[in-house]
């Protein structure tokens, strides 16, 4: 029997040629995702949420905002600043609102109360410090021959390594001295000191609205969320952060107010005068906000006190040796039963975070560095899906 034409109906069936044609698989516009194959059960691949950014990108964006923080420090800071003193003063407003005492009166008198303490210290702070600076080149060249005396072993060894080296190349000459002069510019200081109570105003005045709007602002802030749920856990998140970090702040300096009045006290038993153990004390106060710098600032300034103030070598060293006992057992003992582990810091992320905001604002950074640090820690604890990076800072 001969091969059967496409039309003869005694064609052999399974030759497939009269089965019913399939339709073609649509075309695939470009750039489209291919539909899944419905015999082979493979699932469509997941398209990602949100792209993510380059290495380039993100290093690109980390230095813009810290060329922004830098730059704009004179906005900045007075912010911060008055956030600091608006998180001190916010526990007391609290308990005075559950006296029946109205929140705008309650931070009026607290930032009345805080001004006229700060008056009446700055008052008495003053003459003794400008006696010092007038007495510090004359007590220095005093305190030059002790000084000689203490590195004349060092001193002159290094001679010595200076004539070998001298002596290797074949150098007779002296070294060339080279004569820097300094031009003072009279218009700096008319220039800088209104800008400076210009700051000091800026601080008074958002001190005070941020003790009575701090409020409002949050619950502006809660009122763009969509949903009633994102709100009220944000209010709880918001609510935990403000109450631990002023719990913070207001606990590091009462610490650090006991500090200096400790200082001060022991300074004023061994006979030094009530307005410079003040001094001194206040000095150690200020310093402890900033650790491990503040306190070896502190160290070298009360071995330059001692030796100006006391004859003896013991009772020189003796106003060094207190500060360093004072910050001892505050840093080890009383700070870590009062804060508990919770608010405690790494070392070495606390040695970073001084060094950046120190290179960024100077002296005001070396005072913010730890708060700040206190608040990235516990907004990123709250977080859900961020408590990881938290834990990088202990």
């Amino acid at each position: 029997m001969g091969p059967a034409t496409p039309g003869d109906p005694g064609g052999d069936p399974s030759s497939g040629d009269d089965l019913p044609e399939t339709a073609p698989a649509p075309a695939v516009p470009p750039g489209a995702t291919p539909l899944p194959d419905a015999d082979s059960g493979a699932e469509p691949p997941l398209s990602p949420l949100r792209p993510r950014a380059s290495t380039a990108l993100v290093v690109l964006a980390t230095l813009a905002v810290g060329y922004t923080l830098w730059a704009a420090q004179d906005v900045i800071l007075p912010i911060l600043l008055a956030v600091f003193f608006a998180l001190i003063g916010n526990p007391i407003i609290r308990g005075l609102q559950r006296l029946f005492i109205p929140r705008a009166i309650g931070a009026m008198l607290v930032l009345l109360l805080g001004l006229a303490g700060a008056v009446a210290l700055g008052s008495q702070l003053v003459e003794p410090a400008s006696e010092w600076a007038r007495q510090v080149p004359r007590e220095m060249r005093d305190l030059a021959p002790k000084l000689r005396e203490l590195t004349k072993p060092m001193k002159a060894a290094n001679e010595a390594a200076e004539d070998f080296a001298r002596a290797t190349d074949g150098e007779d000459g002296k070294p060339v001295e080279v004569v820097r002069t300094e031009v003072n510019d009279p218009y700096k200081s008319l220039t800088t000191t209104p800008m400076m109570i210009a700051s000091v105003l800026a601080v008074v005045l958002l001190t005070f609205f941020f003790m009575v709007y701090g409020e409002n602002l949050q619950r502006n802030a809660l009122s763009l969320l969509p949903t009633r749920q994102q709100k009220r856990v944000t209010v709880e998140i918001m609510q935990s952060i403000e109450r631990e970090i002023s719990r913070y702040v207001l606990t590091i300096s009462v610490i650090n107010a006991l500090v200096g009045l400790a200082l001060a006290g022991i300074l004023y038993l061994l006979e030094v005068p009530l307005a410079e153990a003040l001094l001194w004390g206040t000095m150690a106060m200020i310093l402890n906000f900033a650790p491990y710098v503040g306190p070896l600032l502190g160290i070298i300034i009360m071995l330059m006190m001692g030796f100006v103030a006391f004859d003896e070598l013991w009772m020189s060293l003796l106003p060094a040796g207190i500060y360093l006992g004072l910050h001892t057992l505050e840093g080890q003992i009383l700070t870590p039963i009062v804060l508990g582990r919770q608010m405690r810091l790494s070392p070495l992320v606390l040695i970073l975070a001084l060094m950046l905001f120190g290179w960024l604002w100077g002296i005001i950074g070396l005072l913010l560095a730890v708060p700040l640090l206190v608040c990235v820690k516990i907004v990123l604890a709250r977080i859900e899906g961020l408590e990881g990076w938290a834990r990088l800072f202990e």
